[in-house]
């Protein structure tokens, strides 16, 4: 691909088309790797600037992709995937370039429903089913990683998302001004929006993502197939950019610590230092006196083995989305995802930046209720499922 021994572009044809890159964020600790790839200069090594724009929901991301008023995106995975589809909005062929982080998410129920037993999953489930209310829970978008994770787990403990509770979709820093005025009894959020809910004495952590399913994909950095048609140098240089944020975030606890201190400022995610720093170092509290360290938290490169933009990955949301009611029928599964996560600007950027790249462009996942996702038979798996739309 005209790549210099250093990993950088070589003067010529393989120089960036556009210098200036756009890519939207909302402020959550997950968009550390996009923030940091701007702030340490990373992007300049490739050839280009990224300018961080601090947006104010998922839908609005999704708008402003479309409408090309940012050329890339800190992004859901699942949002991307239901704009390819045409379910979450105008449908547009949207690409996944590489996955920005694995776990890190968590589900946060008020303290009012824990003083009534609700600390966990199956203490939700004897509630809700002794206690006859409407219960309403958030997630931060329709088709996105949240409303996965959160139906997932409702699910798992026998209640039904769709039939038993009622859910809605509030942006992600809105979440606890939510929970603490009572419009919602718990949500599915980033961080650091669940340890937040702690420190303010408004809710506590019933489960984490990790512990849905560990490794799992989260945020990626999505544009549209039109923007790399366009520009594919540019698209590979950004890839190549993140993908060194995330190796140099997750490389010590001082690289962390400064990550925290960064994108705590009003610009990015905009709270105290602490309240982001505690769980990206593993430190959890569940805000009922359990404390723990989790080896599986948030993770943002993990030699490479975060930011493969596995076929799998992708795959899983859309057996979700038809297991939902989201998709009527089911698509073809693998050629969806073949179409939507461009592994071929990944293994070039992973080039430039000296990142390995796995062999296998599946991989194979064990979920909390023991269900195992290998990418083998996804219309099977997605009908598998007792709880579910329909």
């Amino acid at each position: 691909m005209g790549l210099s021994g250093g990993g950088v572009w070589v003067a010529g044809s393989d120089k960036p088309e556009k210098e200036e890159v756009r890519i939207g964020f909302i402020p959550l600790t997950d968009c550390a790797s996009v923030v940091m790839a701007s702030v340490l200069g990373f992007d300049k090594k490739y050839g280009i600037k990224i300018v961080p724009t601090k947006e104010s929901s998922w839908a609005s991301i999704r708008d402003k992709l479309i409408n090309e008023e940012l050329d890339a995106a800190h992004v859901l995975y699942g949002l991307l995937y239901g704009v390819q589809m045409g379910v979450s909005g105008a449908k547009k062929d949207m690409s996944v370039l590489m996955t920005l982080n694995n776990n890190g998410q968590a589900i946060t129920l008020s303290r009012k429903l824990a003083e009534q037993g609700a600390t966990d999953g199956a203490g939700l489930a004897k509630l809700m089913a002794s206690e006859k209310r409407e219960y309403t829970f958030a997630q931060t978008f329709p088709t996105g990683t949240h409303a996965m994770w959160l139906y997932y787990w409702l699910a798992a403990h026998g209640i039904h998302p769709m039939k038993e509770a009622k859910v809605t979709t509030i942006p992600p820093p809105q979440m606890v001004a939510n929970m603490r005025v009572g419009n919602i009894d718990g949500y599915c959020a980033g961080e650091p929006w669940n340890h937040r809910a702690i420190t303010d004495g408004i809710g506590i952590t019933a489960a984490t993502s990790q512990e849905i399913w560990n490794d799992h994909p989260e945020k990626v950095l999505g544009t549209t197939a039109d923007f790399i048609h366009k520009y594919p140098h540019t698209a590979r240089a950004v890839t190549a950019a993140v993908l060194e944020a995330g190796r140099w975030i997750d490389a010590s606890l001082s690289n962390k610590a400064k990550m925290a201190e960064t994108i705590s400022d009003n610009a990015y995610v905009n709270t105290s230092v602490e309240v982001i720093r505690q769980r990206i170092m593993g430190r959890y509290q569940n805000g009922l006196g359990k404390v723990w360290d989790d080896s599986d938290h948030i993770k943002f490169f993990n030699d490479g083995a975060v930011n493969f933009p596995y076929l799998s990955d992708g795959m899983w949301f859309l057996t979700q989305h038809k297991r939902w009611g989201l998709l009527k029928t089911d698509p073809d599964y693998l050629a969806v995802a073949k179409s939507v996560n461009r592994i071929d600007i990944y293994k070039d950027a992973a080039a430039m930046a000296k990142v390995d790249v796995p062999k296998d462009e599946m991989r194979s996942s064990k979920l909390m209720d023991g269900t195992i996702w290998d990418g083998k038979n996804p219309a099977d798996y997605a009908a598998s499922f007792k709880i579910r739309a329909g």
